[in-house]
């Protein structure tokens, strides 16, 4: 019934002595697990569900306009409060996932709103027997027009659509296969890594790849392989268990791919991302071979490693980033494009809508959650003071932004398909490495940052479709029986050396390192919608730079929308249209031109 928090792919973290980080304040929600608001708000859940379905079962063909509007806004309201509900008991669980007992709040919360929402299963398959010509009259109507975008994407359903008795089954069902999605972040959560004699969870070891020192680096490489590795044949249990699951729900569907879901979600037409991932791996020696050979050089090295990857320049100075430098960064960069901007982001720093400390059992990653409209999102980083996470922190807050103005369109149509969900993200992200170049007190400074910036363009373009790259094999080789670890191990490594290019030698254990990948898990073939996105703003963001008079309104009327319009709309007023393979060539080249400055500073 409402959004799962998605874990933003490229989060980074790193350093020490920080400042006051903030935490989140969930009593906007609810004050506690034991809140009397949310024992009402179930009561009157597993009740309005009931009624919904005694109301409308079987009857939706025959209401008139002003009737179906009055269900229409009845749905409405029960997505809301179950929304309510499981962002609380999700966010809860994210801080601390080791937790039992905010494991079990979770589970107990799913379980109680998948059974009470079974009755509502009846709602999108009625609506898709009801005959063209009556849908038509029916969204004629001024009040309901506004609706039906949402209603076209759950008509884009109707040629997958299976029995109401067997929809209602795999209703039910879904808490099964939550229960992986949860295996998969506790093990994660859960796991240990020891580094010069000092114990720390994952996002701490990550962090280690991108420290100047480079045997620092070595060794948390090799240390993410050993207890990967370790932990492989669970991660392996995952995989094979949900894509398999997948295949089943998409055989009985008779999707034709297993992107078709993903695709139809996203609203967008399947032609449109294999332009995308095309262009993307037409674009590697351009982008990521040209890069990583300017980085070996930097680096003074014969061959580049694993670990070398997101590692720091030579000239590049190491330094912690504070909480409060982080904050004004980018919210003057937010404020530079257009005071509203940073209007509508300062709540997330003063009202306890940021958690932003890397604390024992928390997850992974960041993430900004919309929760539902009448409240607003919160925002998860684990932050650890590197550059970098000033970028996470521009990227999560461009979220934020976007489901704060989205939220006027209500619970239908605010949720943003995920091609288009990275944009204010994305741009936020823009703003703030603008700022900072502009800014950059000598050519050291600027290259750095140049570099930093193309890294981050790389791990969001050409990593991401490397991702998606992987995960269609990976469907497709399931379909053909249990994939062992080192089936998958062999289907990771076959994408990661064309990305990469040949600056690069992989250390045994690389293999293994598709395991904590959480998008693979949580929402497959999300990532290709990160590549999209940042092709997306590199477009847009060429045309703020061509002509910069009422852009701001234009964008801000854009993230408005929400999810009620389809891309081609979306982007019309800029002059824009994703359907047309240029349009990812010109994204494409923005990172090649950053390429080039950087080439240039080599003469």
């Amino acid at each position: 019934m409402t959004a799962r928090p998605l874990f933003d792919a490229n989060a980074s973290a790193g350093g020490r002595d920080l400042g006051d980080l903030p935490e989140w304040d969930l009593s906007d929600l609810y004050a506690a697990p034991d809140a009397p608001e949310l024992k009402r708000d179930l009561d009157w859940l597993e009740q309005a569900c009931q009624s919904f379905a005694a109301d409308y079962e079987g009857k939706i063909a025959g209401l008139d306009a002003t009737a179906f509007l009055e269900m229409v806004q009845r749905h409405e309201k029960i997505e809301n409060i179950a929304g309510r509900i499981m962002s609380f008991a999700g966010l809860r669980y994210y801080q601390n996932t080791t937790d039992s007992g905010r494991a079990k709040f979770l589970s107990d919360c799913q379980e109680k709103v998948t059974v009470y929402t079974t009755p509502l299963v009846f709602f999108s398959l009625e609506l898709n027997r009801v005959e063209d010509d009556v849908y038509a009259a029916l969204f004629a109507d001024a009040q309901l027009a506004r609706y039906k975008p949402a209603f076209d994407r759950i008509r884009a359903l109707k040629p997958y659509q299976l029995s109401d008795e067997m929809e209602k089954f795999l209703h039910d069902m879904g808490v099964v296969g939550d229960a992986w999605e949860r295996l998969f972040d506790e093990t994660i959560a859960g796991l240990e890594f020891e580094i010069d004699g000092e114990v720390m969870g994952i996002e701490a070891t990550l962090n280690n790849l991108t420290e100047q020192d480079r045997d620092k680096r070595e060794a948390a490489a090799r240390e993410l392989a050993r207890v990967f590795g370790a932990n492989i044949r669970t991660f392996s249990r995952v995989h094979n268990t949900q894509s398999k699951e997948k295949e089943i729900l998409d055989r009985w569907r008779g999707m034709p791919t297993p992107q078709t879901g993903r695709h139809l979600s996203n609203d967008v037409e399947p032609e449109v991302v294999e332009a995308l991932r095309n262009a993307v791996v037409a674009a590697y020696p351009k982008l990521s071979h040209r890069y990583y050979e300017l980085k070996r050089k930097w680096l003074g090295l014969d061959v580049m490693q694993v670990w070398d990857r997101n590692a720091p320049l030579p000239m590049e100075t190491t330094r912690v980033v504070g909480w409060d430098e982080a904050r004004e960064t980018v919210m003057n960069a937010y404020s530079e494009f257009d005071p509203k901007m940073a209007e509508i982001a300062q709540p997330f720093f003063t009202d306890g809508w940021i958690d932003a400390a890397v604390k024992p059992g928390k997850a992974p990653g960041a993430f900004a959650h919309p929760t539902v409209t009448d409240v607003h999102p919160y925002v998860m980083l684990n932050y650890l003071g590197k550059p970098r996470d000033v970028m996470t922190l521009a990227h999560e807050l461009g979220h934020g932004v976007h489901q704060v103005l989205a939220a006027g369109q209500g619970e239908m149509l605010a949720s943003t398909p995920l091609t288009l969900a990275e944009t204010a993200s994305v741009f936020g992200e823009m703003l703030t490495f603008r700022r900072m170049l502009r800014n950059a007190k000598d050519d050291a400074e600027k290259k750095v940052l140049l570099a930093g910036k193309v890294e981050d363009m790389i791990n969001t373009v050409v990593r991401q479709i490397t991702f998606y790259d992987f995960e269609c094999k990976l469907h497709e080789a399931r379909r053909g029986g249990e994939l062992t670890p080192d089936d998958i191990n062999a289907l990771w490594m076959s994408v990661q050396a064309e990305s990469l290019g040949p600056a690069f030698e992989f250390m045994e254990g690389y293999e293994t390192f598709w395991a904590y990948i959480p998008h693979f898990v949580h929402s497959p073939f999300y990532v290709y919608a990160y590549a999209f996105g940042d092709g997306l703003v590199n477009a847009l963001y060429a045309n703020y730079e061509e002509a910069p008079e009422g852009f701001q309104q234009k964008y801000f009327d854009m993230l408005k929308a929400g999810g009620s319009k389809h891309h081609t709309d979306l982007l019309a007023p800029f002059g824009l249209d994703a359907t047309d393979p240029a349009f990812w060539d010109k994204g494409l080249s923005m990172i090649s031109g950053l390429i080039d400055e950087l080439e240039a500073m080599e003469d």
